[in-house]
């Protein structure tokens, strides 16, 4: 079996390097960092422009019809990049969400926006502190309206829309949890930017007091969706981590083949040595992990689960590896503001947490094994 990429799809992974090298330098993700915008519109536009935010969107409703395998590839260089977009949130979790379980109409009226970049989407489904689970949710619709509060949200500060996870039900149990879309710009609707450890990927809080809100899907089915969009986006996700993990590890070598101490660069030392050594091990542990994730994703194989818990967990601990050991390799001046290095290590920790901590991904794939052997 041949996990690897076509040469279609390679090619897509070049043109995307080349584009985000050009319009995403690290100058343009320090802009963000530094509080001057939300996030690069500039760069938002010209990845509609060229097809990315709709590569996994059925042409029918506005996308390139490419599927999951493009997506990924995508993703691998969004991550390498450092895109301070709101890619993964609208992309990876609105987006999903609605081709898992909307409507003729709803897909029709969200999916050739986020295609076209003329929307920003993502999914409200934590409540503060803690892992998914169903018993977590404790926002209530009743009516049609929604009250309760959600965070952190990510991108919810400049979202249009957010697929939400209410209890439509008072047992706590998956059946009990149900999904609706809300216009994140209508009354009964208040949203509190915040603070995040790495400001180019934000965060919110969002409070709903009888908000008007559409169902997505059948009522008591909505942990089920949940579910599959979280194996999605994991896999997703897992593609960013590694095309982070490989640039730190780049920025890693180059240092210590240009950076001389002692007469010699400090490559040659064989403590630099190992931890490079360490950082591509990893990494590459990591990308056979996110391979096997992306054929079960594209395929849409009874694996996923698995696969997408084994590509979460390797990819989040190659990245988060990667990520620390580049700042070791510059030694002193990597801990300055002046080198990129923090902004590696910023969004490694940030992404560690967006769809729930190692430890439940951990747990997931132990109890998803066992399942699987015991069937």
């Amino acid at each position: 079996m041949n996990f690897d990429f076509s040469d279609e799809q390679k090619q897509m992974r070049d043109e995307a390097r080349k584009f985000l090298s050009e319009q995403c330098p690290p100058r343009a993700v320090r802009e963000v960092l530094d509080g001057k915008a939300p996030y690069d519109k500039a760069l938002w536009k010209g990845l509609a422009e060229m097809g990315f935010l709709g590569v996994a969107i059925p042409e029918k409703f506005g996308g390139a019809g490419a599927g999951h395998l493009e997506l990924c590839v995508i993703a691998e260089e969004m991550g390498r990049a450092l895109a301070p977009v709101p890619f993964s949130s609208t992309v990876y979790l609105a987006a999903e969400a609605l081709l898992i379980a909307g409507s003729d109409a709803q897909k029709q009226k969200w999916l050739p926006r986020i295609a076209s970049g003329d929307a920003i989407g993502t999914l409200a489904l934590f409540e503060g502190k803690g892992n998914p689970s169903p018993k977590a949710i404790k926002l209530t619709a009743n009516g049609g309206a929604l009250n309760g509060v959600k965070k952190p949200v990510p991108d919810g500060a400049i979202a249009d829309f957010a697929v939400v996870a209410a209890r439509t039900g008072s047992a706590g149990r998956e059946s009990d949890v149900s999904l609706f879309i809300v216009d994140l710009k209508a009354a009964g609707v208040e949203v509190k930017p915040l603070t995040n450890i790495d400001l180019t990927r934000g965060q919110a809080e969002i409070a709903f007091k009888d908000a008007k809100a559409e169902p997505l899907g059948a009522a008591g089915e909505g942990w089920g969706v949940i579910t599959q969009v979280l194996d999605r986006a994991a896999v997703l996700t897992a593609f960013e981590q590694v095309g982070g993990a490989d640039r730190a590890l780049e920025m890693g070598r180059d240092y210590a083949l240009d950076r001389i101490a002692f007469g010699r660069p400090i490559g040659s030392f064989q403590a630099v040595k190992h931890m490079l050594a360490d950082m591509y091990v990893s990494a590459t542990l990591a990308r056979s992990n996110c391979y096997y994730g992306a054929w079960a994703l594209s395929t849409n194989a009874g694996e996923l689960p698995e696969a997408a818990a084994a590509a979460r967990i390797s990819a989040t601990q190659a990245f988060q590896h990667c990520a620390k050991n580049n700042i070791q390799v510059h030694g002193g001046m990597g801990f300055t503001w002046e080198f990129d290095c923090h902004m590696y290590y910023r969004r490694a920790n940030a992404v560690a947490l967006g769809l729930g901590s190692l430890s439940y991904w951990e747990d997931a794939l132990i109890d998803r094994m066992r399942k699987k052997n015991a069937a």
